[in-house]
């Protein structure tokens, strides 16, 4: 088992998400290394302390052998494209060529799961995804977890994520908050705080080939969710709108062409996790604060 500082986290993709256990593991002594589209970005990065490389999906990383090297732990949140998942696509013998790896996550999405007409799923359920981008989701979680690798693989399956920056507070304070209402329709969230929590009990307890839903326990009505945010922020909701009279676009509707409820139990069971935010009222609360 490596020392805390031999242990270094290596993320495609250094988004929102991977920065949230990247602080965290960093202030433990991990080293930690990823890859940007933009140049501002690697700045503001590397101010931080961290390794940043630039890596876009259309091409290869500038010297991945040398880059990767000593890599213990790898996360990719990099989205599929029309040609495949771009991390492997570029890199997979890359990674399968590191003999440090012991740990490897992959941030997929519960659109993989498809339509449930407001029905449960599980990490059990079958895929049935309704949409091209939950179909490519497929085709990576497949590639990932067929990597020729002694690395343990996991699956992360993540539902709509929000916390600082990035949540209903912050649309109604921008004026673009709408209520829209498709009757039955509810969404499944999770607070990037409660990410990084399922991320490090992964790390600390790996199990091979092991696939996890990463959502809060209540999925809940997304025209409800404004409503609490603006009265949090003591402001009048917006009035409600039907989905069919919304006049949105084909990417917002697609959005609205899935309604299920995801099922958390195997986080809290498995891996012992304790939700900080365990609803989406108390997330908001807690941004507020």
């Amino acid at each position: 088992m490596a020392s805390m500082k031999d242990r270094r986290l290596f993320c495609f993709g250094f988004g929102y998400s991977a920065r949230a256990v990247a602080k965290i593991l960093q202030e433990e002594g991990w080293k930690i290394a990823g890859t940007v589209r933009s140049d501002t970005d690697a700045r503001s990065l590397e101010l931080l302390g961290y390794e940043i490389f630039r890596f876009n999906g259309d091409g290869l990383m500038t010297s991945a052998h040398t880059t990767l090297a000593g890599t213990t732990h790898l996360l990719s949140s990099v989205p599929p494209n029309a040609g495949g998942d771009p991390v492997l696509g570029h890199h997979a013998a890359d990674i399968e060529a590191l003999q440090s790896l012991t740990w490897i996550g992959y941030l997929s999405t519960t659109g993989v799961y498809g339509d449930r007409q407001g029905g449960w799923v599980d990490e059990s359920s079958p895929l049935n995804p309704t949409g091209e981008r939950g179909h490519r989701r497929v085709t990576s979680e497949n590639e990932w977890n067929n990597l020729r690798t002694d690395a343990a693989v996991h699956l992360f399956r993540l539902a709509g994520i929000y916390g600082p920056g990035r949540s209903a507070l912050d649309t109604v304070r921008s004026g673009r908050a709408r209520r829209i209402v498709k009757p039955g329709q509810v969404f499944s969230r999770i607070h990037v705080d409660d990410i990084a929590q399922v991320l490090l009990a992964s790390i600390s307890r790996p199990d091979p080939n092991a696939i996890y839903n990463v959502c809060d326990a209540e999925a809940a009505p997304p025209q409800d969710v404004i409503a609490y945010a603006c009265d949090l922020l003591g402001v009048e909701a917006p009035p409600e709108i039907d989905f069919e009279e919304a006049a949105l676009s084909d990417m917002a509707k697609s959005f609205y062409r899935d309604n299920k409820r995801v099922s958390n139990r195997r986080i809290l069971n498995e891996l012992g996790v304790v939700l900080k935010w365990p609803n989406y009222r108390a997330g908001l609360e807690g941004l507020i604060e």
